[in-house]
């Protein structure tokens, strides 16, 4: 299967329907951080640039679950994208309608209209046909650009784009060229570093991955499970009982592979799980009762960046520790460094792994951070994203 991308489509004289991912972070309808609408422009400022082109962006913000809330208004995504694009945006009051068709129909070439809210509609998240085709009418060919919404069969991700002629944005096309030789084809060895707190929710992605993956580094709070699994004590630390087994599971098929699996073998504990608890060092794999590990130890430390050293390429996926919590971010931070300092292809996907990365400043050192959170991680697991299906050939 072949991906239709943008430059595939003739967009002369074409009013261009695009699907963003605009979801931005808003603080008292100011937002803190920009980088969606960023990663976003390469694609709008060459939709702009062809001959007679104009633009129509349509994007969700939040969960306003289906009703009209001035709190989930693209306003203030409106405005910026105008400083960004340097041109005068126009905001529809509404995402169908009398007016957005009429907004749409006099749109002149080079002109750009944001739509409201799309999930201000219950159709939208239902994949409703007869609310995408009303969203299709205003548009003569559709773009996708929205990786971060592409896991989701939406009205606007997916129902679209079998109305309208469609193809893959700049940002997409990155993204999956990014992902997909971690899956197919990757240059080794593979190291594969997974964190955050649950087994189950990164389970799938760890035997994906096992195909290609020459070492694992396992952190966070689903390193517990492993580590319980393995007959260690871990205290009062996070652990998912129902994935023991699950657990167990994994570590014998990567020995039979011959994958190297990592997992802490000292912590930082605390008593209580608190910004402001006191960070004690236990200086041994086992955690003893009434403590809970936050984050992992200086000897865990020396093991990961020995590991990442050797990578040709890495996958970043979750946290190590309570990141969030300076008192605990030092593992996160410095895995995060190794990642930054290697020549190996990084792609580094999930929400906190990019918000740790930000936090860090270290994003723009690592070769790829993605823009989609669940997305990545569907894609990493294998699995078929409906938005991106729709745009193949």
């Amino acid at each position: 299967m072949s991906l239709r991308t943008i430059k595939d489509l003739n967009l002369e004289n074409k009013k261009v329907l695009v699907r963003v991912d605009f979801n931005v972070p808003l603080k008292e309808g100011v937002i803190t951080d920009d980088t969606r609408i960023v990663r976003a422009l390469p694609t709008l400022k060459y939709i702009l640039e062809q001959k007679g082109a104009s633009l129509i962006v349509m994007s969700h913000l939040g969960r306003p679950k289906g009703q009209k809330d001035p709190k989930f208004s693209l306003a203030p995504v409106a405005t910026a994208l105008g400083k960004h694009l340097g041109t005068e945006v126009k905001l529809a009051s509404d995402c169908i309608g009398a007016e957005v068709e009429e907004l749409s129909a006099n749109l002149k070439a080079g002109e750009v209209l944001v739509l409201e809210n799309v999930r201000y509609y219950e159709e939208e998240t239902k994949n409703n046909p007869d609310f995408a085709k009303k969203l299709a009418s205003l548009g003569d060919i559709y773009i996708n650009d929205a990786f971060g919404a592409a896991h989701r069969a939406h009205a606007s991700t997916e129902g679209v784009a079998k109305l309208l002629p469609s193809a893959a944005g700049f940002l997409v096309e990155k993204e999956i060229a990014a992902f997909k030789p971690i899956l197919e084809a990757p240059a080794k060895p593979l190291v594969a570093i997974i964190g955050g707190a649950k087994v189950s929710s990164k389970i799938s992605v760890l035997e994906s991955l096992l195909r290609t993956t020459d070492a694992f580094i396992i952190g966070g709070g689903m390193s517990f499970t492993f580590l319980k699994a393995q007959g260690y004590t871990i205290g009062s630390s996070l652990v998912e009982e129902d994935y023991i087994d699950t657990a167990k599971q994994f570590l014998e098929a990567a020995k039979a592979k011959g994958a190297k699996v990592v997992l802490p073998v000292d912590h930082i504990v605390a008593s209580e799980f608190s910004e402001t608890a006191t960070a004690e060092l236990v200086d041994d794999v086992n955690v003893p009762a009434g403590k809970m590990g936050l984050d992992i130890g200086p000897k865990s430390i020396a093991l990961c960046e020995e590991v990442i050293s050797t990578a040709k390429t890495i996958v970043w996926n979750g946290p190590m520790g309570v990141f969030e919590f300076d008192n605990f971010a030092e593992g996160t931070k410095k895995v995060a460094e190794a990642v930054a300092k290697s020549d190996a292809f990084s792609a580094v996907g999930g929400g906190d792994s990019v918000a740790a990365a930000n936090k860090f400043n270290l994003a723009d050192q690592m070769s790829h951070v993605s823009t989609g959170g669940g997305a990545s991680l569907e894609f990493l697991e294998g699995k078929a994203l409906p938005g991106i299906v729709a745009l193949e050939d």
